[in-house]
């Protein structure tokens, strides 16, 4: 690359680090090219971008940016996973780490704060926006369909036994 094509190149990384609330910090180092596919493509799954950058560019591109605080977290074989979702991003990396021991999440940021691995795997633990949304639904509707069964257990009962009576005198 050039100069000017690394400057462009930097200029869209700090784009899409600004875009994103959520970037997760993996080292690939041991995983073949099949399974860093499968990563990409569970990523692109989970609405997820998956970068394998430079670690220089990737610090220069992290300056001024709400992820700079993880500049330290950038030595070796280091790849970047990046979303507006951090949940479902934690959650994907977690679940493909535990098929893939080779995988190793060093940590994170989430809205400018920096994240330890076992940080990481707390936010999979978490419900999804849509799973919350559902138990939170759920939790709503337990007791209108209480109510609903109380009111109408009366009239069911009534039900039946006009029905055996009805049985009997046949």
């Amino acid at each position: 690359m050039n100069k000017e094509q690394k400057i462009n190149y930097i200029n869209t990384l700090k784009q899409t680090l600004n875009e994103n609330a959520a970037m997760m910090i993996y080292h690939y180092q041991g995983l073949n090219v099949n399974q860093l596919d499968e990563l990409r493509k569970k990523m692109r799954e989970a609405g997820a971008l998956l970068k394998v950058t430079k670690n220089r560019i990737t610090k220069i591109a992290l300056k001024d940016t709400q992820h700079q605080e993880a500049i330290s977290l950038f030595s070796g074989q280091t790849g970047v996973a990046l979303s507006k979702d951090p949940i479902t991003l934690a959650k994907t990396l977690v679940n493909f780490q535990k098929n893939n021991e080779m995988l190793k999440i060093i940590g994170g940021v989430m809205d400018t704060k920096v994240l330890a691995p076992e940080d990481v795997a707390k936010i999979a633990t978490l419900p999804t926006l849509s799973e919350a949304r559902a138990k939170i639904v759920g939790i709503l509707q337990a007791p209108a369909q209480k109510i609903i069964s109380i009111l109408l257990a009366p009239g069911a009962k009534i039900a039946n036994l006009a029905h055996a009576k009805s049985l009997k005198k046949d």
